[in-house]
């Protein structure tokens, strides 16, 4: 019979052949297997193996804990050994000094699996204590947090504060300290440190501390020091919010090493416009220069920002070591709801509306800068009717 009518009846026998039936895997292989693809899409995206070490992700440890053992049990091998493209099997396990972080590592990823499966390889069970002390480091539950109403008032100033200038916000990385009574931006929301436990030593001889963390959205968490600065570290957004400036912002002689940083000015317009003359006792232009000030001010006929006629200067504050931007922004953040609202034609019958002049009294200009001085501008805002600064309302 040649090799065409065996190949012909072959086909013809199978016809009559019971169908082949295909064998399922285990729950237990589905893990394991799903296991590795995590371990795959890691190395696919960080373009290396999992690596071990107190400085790593949780989840790379856990990854290398399971690399490990997958690695040291052949029995697995023929199931993966066709899914490993990256030939990742190929390996030697770590070595035994990596044993105790491994076990760590595991047992947590035990409870935050909460697996059952027995002979899970993902899984090291019988292990309570050390899973659920892992587990609260890095894993900590946010809960409401009862008293809240203390802490919103802090929320709500340091919220003023940074619109004012006074605070500012800054990566984590420039400075790593946490302590009670720090200020961060923890996963887009504004967290406070209110609270700080006894110092111990944790694992690996290295010192920890429990802190009560409060957060914006009205919750709090126990979380240890060290869990709340690798949050910080991973967190791309996660920022420091700094202390509001010290010291005075002014003074009245400079000291040795001060740096001169400019002039605040208020001007007075002598302008003849219908618009301008009514007001020209509260209407002020509140700047600031890092040169003369008269020769800021020299061709103010000429420019619609001065509008378009000459000024007086009223007064004048001196700077020192301060950002001259960031105090002009403050003050006209300040007097926002006093700002003239008018449109003028430049010499080339342009309009343009000037956004420096504002209908507020001298004295309260002047008690503007006293405060910002002192420190007590925080809170305050302009009551345009009352025509006096306020303690802003929560």
């Amino acid at each position: 019979m040649s090799n065409s009518d065996l190949d012909d009846l072959a086909a013809e026998l199978a016809e009559f052949a019971p169908p082949e039936k295909k064998r399922g895997r285990s729950p237990i292989e589905e893990r394991v297997i799903a296991g590795f693809e995590e371990i795959q899409r890691f190395v696919e995206e960080h373009g290396r193996v999992p690596q071990h070490g107190e400085d790593r992700d949780i989840f790379e440890r856990l990854y290398a804990v399971r690399l490990d053992r997958l690695r040291a049990l052949p029995e697995w091998h023929a199931l993966l050994e066709p899914l490993d493209h990256q030939r990742l099997l190929a390996g030697s396990p770590a070595a035994a000094g990596s044993a105790n972080e491994a076990i760590d590592v595991d047992e947590l990823a035990s409870e935050l699996a909460d697996v059952s499966c027995d002979n899970d390889i993902t899984v090291l069970r019988h292990v309570r204590g050390s899973a659920e002390k892992k587990a609260a480091e890095e894993i900590a539950n946010r809960e409401k947090c009862k008293d809240f109403d203390r802490f919103k008032p802090l929320f709500d100033q340091v919220q003023r504060e940074l619109a004012a200038g006074f605070r500012e916000t800054r990566p984590f990385r420039d400075d790593a300290r946490i302590e009670r009574g720090h200020w961060f931006i923890l996963g887009g929301q504004k967290a406070y440190i209110a609270e700080e436990g006894e110092e111990f030593v944790a694992d690996y001889g290295r010192k920890d501390r429990r802190l009560r963390v409060i957060f914006d959205n009205g919750t709090e968490s126990m979380m240890l020091k060290r869990s709340v600065e690798r949050a910080l570290q991973k967190d791309e957004a996660g920022r420091r919010i700094t202390d509001p400036v010290a010291g005075p912002l002014f003074a009245s002689e400079s000291e040795y090493g001060d740096l001169a940083s400019g002039t605040i000015y208020v001007l007075r317009s002598k302008s003849q416009d219908a618009a301008i003359t009514p007001h020209r006792d509260v209407l002020h232009k509140i700047g600031v220069t890092g040169g003369d000030v008269k020769s800021r001010i020299a061709n103010a006929k000429l420019d619609p920002t001065f509008l378009l006629a000459d000024v007086e200067v009223v007064a004048t504050y001196n700077l020192a070591n301060i950002n001259r931007t960031k105090l002009e922004n403050l003050i006209h953040r300040l007097f926002d709801p006093a700002r003239l609202n008018i449109e003028i034609k430049d010499r080339f019958g342009n309009p343009v509306i000037p956004r420096e002049w504002f209908l507020v009294p001298l004295f309260v200009i002047d008690e503007a800068v006293a405060r910002i001085r002192d420190g007590s501008i925080t809170g305050y805002v302009y009551d345009t009717k009352a025509a006096k600064l306020v303690m802003a309302s929560n």
